[in-house]
């Protein structure tokens, strides 16, 4: 037979009743939290959290501290009219003022947000890379490690070196930044006589500039960036004296001095 519409209230838990000697211990509590700390203002409320089990809650004046109370819990024994504090805390209401979720340094680092003299320790769980005794997926890699009989304790797995790639490609030196567009639409670096190509599956995509006139001389470029300093730059645009704007000589003579 289904149960009764009796039978469920019954079954329902019942709210708790506000103990009244634990109610009025206002000043009980209040003596408790001033031991714990200080800014103890007016009291807010009492609220029933079990059987012989109330909390008292009052408003707190210290500085920075917006939207936060002091909570003071009291109980009691049964038929006994001895009030005892369990707990004294300091807790945030629903508009306090708190500083921001912890993250983990790990991940509030930035690119390229490792300067001179600092180490950065890599994590054993880096996802970015694998033990170099299981396949590497990267023709390179296996190529070194069975000509020499060694390899590296660890190797950038295929996640690790897509994940670069992007990266890298969305990146200052890759063919939407301000030096690419800005240079004539042919001159790209796959075809430059500097473009240094990398090795294994990085090889078709990104390469080291090798200009040292070119601003990214020394830096890995993608295959398809490119500036004004490729080495046919000559085929792409008129070089001639005509094709090229010349401003005028100018002087500078703010350090001359008069014999």
């Amino acid at each position: 037979m289904p149960e009764s519409s009796s039978t469920i209230v019954r079954n329902r838990k019942r709210r708790p009743r506000l103990d009244k000697i634990l109610a009025e211990a206002v000043d009980r509590a209040r003596e408790a939290a001033e031991e714990a700390g200080e800014g103890v203002g007016a009291h807010l409320e009492a609220v029933a959290e079990d059987d012989r089990v109330v909390t008292h809650y009052f408003e707190t004046t210290l500085a920075g501290y917006r939207g936060w109370c002091w909570s003071v819990v009291t109980t009691r024994a049964p038929r006994s009219r001895n009030v005892t504090v369990s707990e004294v805390a300091l807790l945030p209401g629903s508009d306090a003022l708190q500083a921001p979720e912890w993250v983990p340094w790990l991940h509030r680092l930035d690119e390229g947000e490792v300067g001179v003299g600092e180490i950065l320790p890599t994590s054993d769980e880096d996802a970015r890379l694998m033990p170099a005794y299981q396949l590497s997926d990267d023709f390179a890699v296996e190529d070194i490690a069975f000509e020499l009989g060694v390899g590296r304790e660890r190797v950038m797995n295929r996640d690790g070196r897509i994940d670069t790639a992007q990266r890298w490609y969305e990146g200052d030196h890759g063919p939407y930044s301000p030096v690419a567009e800005a240079a004539p639409r042919d001159a790209r670096c796959g075809t430059c006589g500097f473009f240094l190509p990398l090795a294994g599956s990085m090889r078709l995509a990104f390469g080291a500039c090798a200009n040292m006139y070119s601003k990214e001389d020394g830096k890995v470029v993608s295959a398809d960036h490119g500036c004004g300093a490729h080495s046919q730059v000559g085929e792409f645009v008129d070089t001639s004296p005509r094709g090229v704007f010349q401003s005028e000589t100018v002087f500078n003579d703010a350090e001359s001095e008069e014999l």
